[in-house]
């Protein structure tokens, strides 16, 4: 049964990465634009102040892929597989909790993995470090931002199963609604002290020795040597309007695959149970 429901949720997860897709390419695209021209302009601007310094000029590396390829094929493939890997993980989560949570029926349960997934995997981690459009963020911080990602997601995952395990323990004493508030309370504080713990991307060591110390990385206002300002800082309705749809595709993923795979699981479990409630009828054939 299991490897079936493992089945399910890995192409309910590419139909839910193909519409995450089809919806930030609609939606979130045109910013992506916008801050891509930002960058490039932003460049352009730089290579003109280091050219009047006599600093010598860097040349930009040519792209092997095309904008076009990139946005279509590249980012499309990137959201199938990501769909198709939540859902896996979805399915395997959802085998776990079945049974262990209550007597939930299929599709409840479906959306209330999903619900944990979706606020584990993408909210809660978002909620420190959203996710930014192009020009925003450094080649040489990659590696400390992806790991204080991951950190974010581990956390964030075990703190959301250790309320619900808390839940559970409580929920003799208090009952069902007192312990979720205190199961929930207890997740926003074991949450909170990792995200005040964890610093910001613009006090990594790199970015206070090159940029000084800010809160992120977002490009402030390009200066000259005599403080004028000769190209803008990053817009902040792009930046706003980017991070707003990139949740928003992360919301329509998630909800497909808890809606998709709820009455597919339900099926499953339906053709597990039939066998069993047949074994004790009466063949009237044989009789």
């Amino acid at each position: 049964m299991e490897k079936k429901l493992i089945l399910r949720g890995i192409v309910v997860g590419a139909v839910a990465g193909l519409l995450a897709f089809l919806f930030a390419r609609i939606f979130a695209e045109p910013d992506i634009s916008k801050a891509i021209d930002y960058e490039n302009g932003r460049d352009d601007a730089q290579a003109a102040l280091d050219k009047a310094a006599g600093l010598p000029m860097e040349h930009a590396g040519h792209e092997l892929f095309s904008r076009t390829v990139q946005a279509d094929v590249g980012i499309g493939v990137g959201m199938i597989f990501f769909g198709m890997a939540m859902g896996a993980l979805f399915a395997v989560a959802y085998a776990v909790c079945l049974g262990r949570v209550g007597n939930l029926r299929a599709r409840n349960l479906a959306l209330l993995v999903a619900g944990g997934g979706f606020l584990g995997i993408y909210l809660v981690p978002f909620l420190k470090y959203p996710a930014n459009p192009p020009a925003i963020g450094h080649e040489d911080t990659i590696k400390d931002r992806t790991g204080l990602y991951l950190v974010m997601v581990v956390c964030s995952l075990a703190f959301l199963v250790g309320a619900a395990l808390l839940g559970r323990r409580l929920q003799a004493r208090f009952g069902n609604w007192n312990a979720t508030l205190l199961a929930g309370a207890a997740f926003v504080v074991a949450i909170g002290v990792v995200m005040a713990l964890l610093p910001q991307l613009g006090h990594l060591a790199y970015n206070k020795e090159n940029f000084g110390n800010h809160a992120t990385e977002t490009p402030l206002p390009l200066t000259d040597d005599k403080g004028r300002i000769v190209y803008p800082g990053f817009p902040a309705d792009v930046l706003f309007s980017f991070r707003f749809y990139s949740v928003a595709a992360q919301l329509l993923l998630w909800t497909v695959i808890g809606l998709a795979f709820g009455p597919l699981a339900e099926r499953v479990l339906a053709s597990r149970t039939a066998p069993a409630a047949q074994t004790g009828r009466t063949d009237p054939v044989s009789a």
